[in-house]
């Protein structure tokens, strides 16, 4: 008998799909690196599949993070509390500034980037 997703493993799936794209990996090149298959990787990212210690360490190598970023966001790892355990999900948000950051890595000029953060505040003021 299948049961549902336990909602830890689907929060931490969250965030390991979240990191993977901000690097640029994708789940095949995260596969590869782990030395398992793009489907495991995706029954992680749903949280169908737990993660285990070691694996969860090696993902923490491969993507440069340390284990506290995959549960942030969770009551109990900040103190804080939220329904079901879980801060509210600003998924669309995340996607977007996700997009920034990658696109904003890739510009090589410091004077460009620094010219586009006193846009970006510019424009939150104007607000």
């Amino acid at each position: 008998m299948l049961s549902d997703p336990n909602p830890v493993d689907i929060h931490v799936g969250k965030r390991l799909r979240q990191r993977r794209t901000f690097v640029g990996m994708t789940q095949e090149q995260l596969g590869a690196a782990l030395g398992i298959t793009f489907q495991q990787v995706q029954k992680y990212e749903r949280g169908a599949n737990r993660i285990g210690a070691s694996r969860l360490f090696d993902i923490c190598q491969v993507l440069d993070v340390s284990p506290q970023y995959f549960f942030q966001g969770m009551a109990g790892a900040d103190g804080s509390s939220g329904a079901a355990g879980f801060a509210a999900d600003e998924e669309g948000l995340d996607r977007e500034t996700m997009e920034m950051v990658r696109a904003f890595r890739q510009i090589a000029s410091d004077a460009v980037r620094q010219r586009l953060v006193d846009l970006a505040r510019a424009l939150a003021r104007a607000e």
